[in-house]
C-alpha cells in the first residue's frame, strides 16, 4: 500500500471533491454479488479510512440510504448532480469509518488492493494476479493488515463502541 500522506478525488463533474488526510487502513478489491450489482462492474475497490480523515474540499454529497448484505444497509455519499458514488458508510462502523471509492481517487494507481474479498462469488473471467492476497469470503484483520493500521483500529474501536451504545438509528 501506498503510505503517501494525501489522496484527492471527487466526481466526474468536479462538484464534490474530497482529501484523505493519511492513508487507508486497508485496500479490499470486493467481488461480492453486491458490489458487483452497486458498481456495475466485476468488482469494488475500497480505501477504509477514518470519517475524521476523509475531508471535504468542495460540495457536499447527497446521502443515500440502500440495502446491503447485512440487511442494515449502507449509506451512500453520492454526487447531487453527477450522482458518482464516492464513499460509503456501513452500519457496522457507522458514519466513523468510510470505504472510500478508489476509482473516484486522482490517482487511483497509487492505492492497489491489499486484498481481494468474496472470490468465491467472482466472475469467472477475471484472472487475478499469481501474487495477489485473495480470500473466498472474508478475514481476519490481524492477519491483513499492516501493525499501524491495527493501532489506530484499536483506537477507533470505543468510538464506534460509543456509537453503538447511543443506540442512533441507522436505518
Amino acid at each position: 500500500m501506498n503510505t503517501s500522506s494525501c489522496f484527492d478525488g471527487g466526481c466526474d463533474c468536479g462538484q464534490v471533491r474530497y482529501r484523505l488526510t493519511g492513508a487507508p487502513l486497508v485496500v479490499h478489491a470486493c467481488h461480492c454479488r453486491w458490489c458487483q450489482r452497486e458498481s456495475g462492474s466485476a468488482f469494488a475497490q475500497n480505501a477504509m479510512i477514518e470519517s475524521d480523515r476523509l475531508q471535504r474540499l468542495a460540495g457536499a454529497p447527497e446521502i443515500v440510504l440502500t440495502p446491503s448484505a447485512s440487511g442494515q444497509g449502507q449509506r451512500i455519499a453520492r454526487c447531487p448532480l453527477c450522482r458518482l458514488a464516492l464513499w460509503s458508510h456501513y452500519a457496522g462502523s457507522g458514519p466513523l469509518v468510510a470505504f472510500v471509492r478508489v476509482g473516484t481517487l486522482d490517482e487511483p494507481d497509487r492505492l492497489p488492493p491489499d486484498i481481494h474479498i468474496f472470490t468465491s462469488t467472482r466472475q469467472p473471467w477475471l484472472t487475478l494476479p499469481p501474487d495477489a492476497r485473495a480470500v473466498p469470503e472474508y478475514y481476519e484483520s490481524e492477519q491483513v493488515w499492516q501493525p499501524a493500521s491495527l493501532e489506530r483500529r484499536s483506537a477507533l474501536l470505543p468510538r464506534i463502541q460509543a456509537w453503538k451504545a447511543a443506540g442512533r438509528p441507522w436505518t
